[in-house]
């Protein structure tokens, strides 16, 4: 999404010593700031502030927080991100999946909700977040976010969607049910229906449609906002909870207070720390890059990890929960027409305003309003269109999104990252373990050899010449595989010659070389030459050195399929 305006080159942030020096001690974007950005910045970041702030106060219901945590979320992390980080739009407070990973989380820790046990427990998952990022980041990880592939990514977040609907339909209906599996889940959701609260119901109703409604019709007004205010009046003026209608309660007013960690927790809360982290990052960096203008620098993996592991830290000691880049918010921010990094400290001034002023208003709100607009704004991860492109384009990955959304759905949500992650790494294996060979031909009149029988059926075929081409990494995982394809063509075709054209081969591992020597030999014995052609040069430089690279020679060797065409001719009369 680019940008209006012209701006000077900037170096691109590094993750060095001196580098992260300067940016703690004087942010880097501030030495390129243009006067002429601040009013966009400001508006852009009163805008994101009307998003922000509702859906934090969201987040921290479905992580089983105090609604203030979502305040302090929206506060700490997202100005220490402004201050570090290398996205100029990005909008950093948590998102729906950290909320749902934290409140997994914590929920191991204390079933009951014991406030003062969850605060604390929240506090060490952000630290260990925070480190646990920071050391990524000083290892150079950042790489690893592309271990979870975008059929995988679209169907963990789908699961994550439908199971975050679920977790809230009771809110909505104004009834309680004992959480247990999905399944249960399901079923005791669906018999507490016959004891919803009317007037509950009907503030849902109300504020899905108006949410809806202006999602629609008013895209740019700021719905969430809207939609808690009306909630806010509609409690105070009808009485609502004379009717029945439960609210968030009290919700502290004034600064975040000083939250220890509990080391003791920590041995529990490591493996969702990795899990959490690993999201954290995925989100960021997928949302930065997502909206970086062409004029802005591209967001450094590195250094997001860092960035954002600060920010976690810093969170962690001043109330906040697991936090990290959110796509919605940063949509709105750029949208909005945020320049700079300042969009976001106003919005976390905004934030700090409703933490002194406002608290006492947002204690008034019914809990139906905040399920409304989780549910509202959750359902969003859930896109149907996606898993129909997916499938229209290759069904095997289609299946692979469907796997990692039934995984989260039932197995749960830290368990669906692992189950993405293995489902990425499976499907990575199946396709580098199963390379195409094709058989090709040359379109007549021309030096374009094509594969059949997608190419013409008038293509030229060079009797006891078989033109086959390999594509992708041959190595010691599909080397056998490869010669099962081959194999086969052999006895059909009954050639003189097969020439493997290696052009599409970027890597020829040991293994495989030592296999490929092997056929050489079984071809030989079978009144069978091999030709090699088009190699790469690394590809070129390992023959050469091994036994094959002897055998063959340079009589056997060729830089293109039409030389090695032509060579066959005049030594086959």
């Amino acid at each position: 999404m680019s940008q209006q305006g012209s701006h000077p080159p900037q170096r691109a942030p590094g993750t060095d010593g001196q580098s992260v020096a300067r940016g703690v001690l004087i942010p880097e974007w501030l030495s390129n700031y243009q006067p002429g950005w601040l009013r966009s910045d400001v508006i852009a970041g009163l805008t994101a502030s009307a998003v922000v702030i509702p859906k934090a106060l969201a987040y921290a219901t479905i992580a089983g927080l105090p609604v203030q945590v979502g305040l302090y979320t929206a506060l700490v992390p997202m100005v220490i991100y402004a201050v570090l980080g290398t996205s100029r739009p990005l909008s950093v407070s948590t998102t729906t999946t950290l909320a749902i990973l934290a409140g997994s989380a914590l929920g191991q820790i204390s079933p009951e909700g014991d406030t003062a046990t969850l605060l604390a427990a929240s506090a060490t998952l952000a630290l260990m977040v925070g480190a646990i990022l920071i050391v990524a980041g000083l290892l150079r990880l950042g790489f690893v976010a592309n271990f979870i592939s975008e059929p995988v990514l679209v169907g963990f977040k789908a699961g994550i969607g439908v199971v975050i609907v679920l977790d809230q339909l009771p809110k909505l209906l104004g009834t309680h049910i004992d959480k247990g599996s999905f399944a249960h889940n399901v079923l005791a959701t669906l018999q507490s229906i016959g004891h919803a609260s009317l007037p509950t119901v009907a503030v849902s109703v109300f504020t899905v449609l108006l949410l809806v409604g202006m999602k629609h019709f008013s895209p740019r007004l700021p719905a969430p906002l809207i939609a808690v205010a009306l909630g806010i009046l509609g409690m105070s003026l009808l009485n609502l909870q004379q009717l029945g209608v439960t609210a968030v309660g009290l919700v502290p007013t004034g600064l975040p207070s000083l939250t220890l960690p509990v080391w003791s927790l920590s041995e529990t809360l490591w493996p969702s720390a990795l899990g959490i982290a690993l999201m954290s990052f995925t989100e960021t960096i997928a949302a930065g890059r997502a909206f970086a203008g062409n004029d802005e620098p591209t967001p450094q993996p590195n250094r997001e990890l860092w960035a954002t592991g600060v920010a976690n830290i810093g969170g962690a000691f001043l109330g906040a929960m697991v936090a990290g880049g959110g796509t919605t918010q940063t949509a709105v921010n750029s949208l909005a027409g945020a320049r700079s990094q300042v969009a976001a400290l106003v919005t976390a001034a905004l934030a700090l305003g409703t933490c002194l002023l406002l608290a006492p208003f947002i204690g008034m709100m019914p809990n139906a309003t905040l399920a409304a607009v989780v549910i509202v704004y959750s359902v969003g991860l859930i896109e149907p269109a996606e898993f129909r492109e997916i499938l229209a384009i290759r069904r095997t990955e289609f299946v692979w999104a469907v796997v990692a959304m039934i995984g989260v759905m039932l197995l749960g949500t830290l368990q669906g990252i692992v189950v993405a992650i293995v489902v990425s790494l499976l499907a990575l294996a199946y396709q580098v373990s199963d390379p195409p060979v094709h058989v090709l031909g040359r379109k007549p009149g021309t030096n374009v050899f094509r594969p059949q029988p997608s190419g013409s059926a008038d293509d030229e075929q060079f009797a006891g010449m078989l033109l086959l081409r390999p594509e992708g990494r041959v190595f010691f995982a599909n080397a056998e595989r490869i010669a099962e394809k081959i194999r086969p063509l052999i006895d059909q075709y009954r050639p003189q010659v097969v020439v493997l054209d290696l052009r599409s081969v970027f890597d020829l591992e040991y293994t495989a070389l030592k296999m490929l020597t092997q056929a050489e030999q079984r071809m030989v014995e079978k009144g069978v030459e091999l030709w090699l052609v088009g190699m790469s040069p690394s590809v070129s430089a390992m023959v050469v050195k091994a036994p094959l690279g002897h055998t063959l020679g340079k009589a056997r060797i060729f830089h293109n399929l039409e030389l090695a065409v032509e060579h066959y001719r005049l030594s086959r009369p």
